[in-house]
């Protein structure tokens, strides 16, 4: 480095822009450098991400300075394709190789001592776990927070329903850059038109042939994802799940009980605590799991205040892992194995362990009128013991059962209460409870039920009923009968099983509190509409759409439930 092209940042920092890597292939990926003071070499962190490198997920962490003044050689890189760097972007392709090769390259750099560290949320948060799978030496721990190593599972679909709101918004900004390093204006100027009002977009049908992604001359990325709807050739390409145990170090996983890769996230942490690559690397798998949404993190989330424990510390949390790892610190010895936010109560809980499976039952029953919140269904722990009447609601895709967070598919603890007075969903409110019930997991779902169409979605909803009425959205889970009952027969009109998980979640009901099961055939735009046809849901529209009758069961014969992964006792 030269002293004459060094920016000072205060506290003998000094940044030093545009460090060029050139790769194997003739690629150039660019790179800023923050130098603590004195003169190194310094343990390395290293970020690589595809928002222009100036911003550094800033929207997240501290700045680079504050890690830099805390003795980390800090680098920040554009990936392949986006910002200064060249080549072409196309959404995880690149990141294994690249990154393997980027640190390779920063070992030799004189100030690196040859130690490095990974951090990073969302997209960056699945540079490092492709990277890792690389075994690059030198690379000695991760932070991947907010990402998925199962792309098709974690980040795109859900049981076979695509999250299209996440997927259409996140496409659409990636785009972005990509019409204008090739220069397509027209393109541009769809994409910036939609880009000015992300949160509508996918109300356009059909969604695969949105004006903003169809011009052949911008990357097929979008339109590949909407196209490979079931897990392939095209997705274990890019799975690193499938090759977990080739990452054999250190990794500290941070999500958020609102976020969109919440699923993704805590299987990562899972693969990676069961069948990473070596003893070592298992037993030093971390997770954080706080009540946030993608951003920010912190006591506000929806409309929600969920207080100043909310607002945890996860930069001095990070300063702390690198420290341990990288700086023989021992100061992240006496960290929990999983650290979770409990809503309700609204505090830390510790747990050594993810919970196994959801096994405490609440049963389904009523009279035959569910529907709405108005309606006599309930939960119960007492099975059906007779032939009690079906519930009955109809599913019609123009007029969908709205996402917790409304037609813009917000996230947090929305109340539901309104959406809840539909006759188009089901609703089962338990007694209050009389002592305190901590649920921590993945709850699951058995329904036994029988639909009109051939293809059908049903969507579980939990809330939390507060004693003013307030339903707090807590979790939510989804799954569509071509992917729920792919090797098996499936039909219309016909009893099926439908057994699937929610995304996990922590909380407490408190005395006087009930529990709220939805039940539902769509969770719009959070997830696409299932059309009840035989027409591609990515190529539906009102021409192709069809109504269809939901029915649910819960009898003796098939008693439909909810599992709750329940801690302790309970009491209603």
């Amino acid at each position: 480095m030269s002293a004459s092209t060094l920016v000072d940042c205060g506290n003998g920092v000094r940044l030093e822009r545009a460090l060029v890597c050139t790769l194997t292939d003739g690629t150039t990926l660019i790179s800023d450098h923050y130098y603590p003071a004195g003169s190194g070499p310094w343990p390395t962190l290293l970020m690589r991400q595809p928002y222009g490198r100036d911003i550094a997920s800033t929207v997240v962490y501290a700045h680079p300075v504050w890690f830099a003044r805390h003795g980390f050689h800090v680098v920040i890189q554009d990936v392949r394709g986006r910002g200064s760097s060249s080549g072409s972007f196309y959404p995880f392709r690149h990141e294994a190789s690249d990154g393997d090769e980027t640190i390779a390259w920063l070992r030799n750099h004189p100030a690196c001592n040859g130690r490095i560290g990974m951090y990073g949320f969302s997209y960056q948060g699945a540079t490092q776990l492709l990277a890792a799978m690389e075994q690059p030496e030198g690379l000695q721990c991760i932070a991947p927070h907010m990402t998925a190593a199962d792309l098709y599972h974690g980040w795109f679909y859900h049981h076979g329903a695509l999250r299209l709101s996440s997927t259409l918004g996140w496409g659409i900004q990636m785009l972005r850059e990509d019409a204008r390093r090739l220069g397509l204006r027209d393109a541009s100027d769809k994409l910036e038109a939609a880009w000015g009002n992300i949160r509508t977009q996918a109300t356009h049908v059909p969604y695969a042939h949105h004006p903003a992604i169809s011009d052949p001359a911008l990357p097929s990325y979008i339109r590949d994802w909407l196209s490979h709807r079931e897990p392939g050739e095209y997705w274990q390409a890019q799975d690193i799940s499938a090759k977990i145990d080739r990452i054999k170090i250190p990794a500290l996983h941070i999500t958020g009980w609102f976020d969109t890769y919440l699923d993704g996230s805590i299987a990562a942490y899972l693969a990676l605590r069961n069948h990473a690559g070596s003893e070592f690397a298992r037993q030093n798998q971390y997770l954080l799991a706080g009540p946030w949404i993608h951003i920010p993190w912190g006591d506000r989330v929806g409309d929600a205040n969920l207080g100043e424990a909310a607002n945890f510390n996860t930069d001095e949390l990070l300063l702390r892992w690198f420290d341990h790892w990288l700086k023989d610190s021992s100061s992240f010895t006496a960290e929990p194995r999983i650290r979770h936010f409990a809503l309700g109560p609204n505090e830390w809980r510790t747990a050594d362990d993810w919970p196994s499976e959801a096994a405490f039952p609440l049963y389904l029953h009523s009279q035959g009128n569910a529907n709405s919140r108005k309606g006599d269904g309930t939960l119960t722990l007492r099975p059906p013991t007779d032939a009690e009447p079906r519930d009955v609601f109809i599913y019609d895709p123009e007029v969908p059962v709205t996402a917790p967070g409304g037609t813009q598919s917000l996230s947090g603890p929305f109340d539901q209460s309104t959406p809840e007075m539909g006759n188009n969903l089901l609703v089962y409110t338990s007694a209050p409870a009389t002592r305190d019930i901590a649920v921590f997991g993945h709850p699951r779902i058995k329904l036994h039920a029988a639909t009109s169409a051939p293809h059908a979605d049903f969507t579980a909803k939990l809330t939390r009923v507060t004693p003013t009425g307030r339903a707090e959205f807590l979790c939510i889970g989804v799954a569509r009968s071509a992917f729920l009952f792919h090797d098996s027969a499936y039909a219309a009109d016909q009893v099926h099983t439908w057994d699937f998980t929610l995304e996990p979640i922590s909380f407490v009901l408190a005395p006087g509190e009930c529990l709220r099961l939805e039940i539902a055939s769509s969770a719009f735009p959070l997830y696409d509409r299932n059309p009840s046809t035989e027409t591609p849901p990515q190529h539906a529209d009102n021409w192709t759409w069809a109504r269809s009758t939901q029915q649910i069961l819960h009898t003796a014969i098939h008693p439909s439930a909810i599992f709750l992964p329940v801690k302790g006792e309970v009491a209603w």
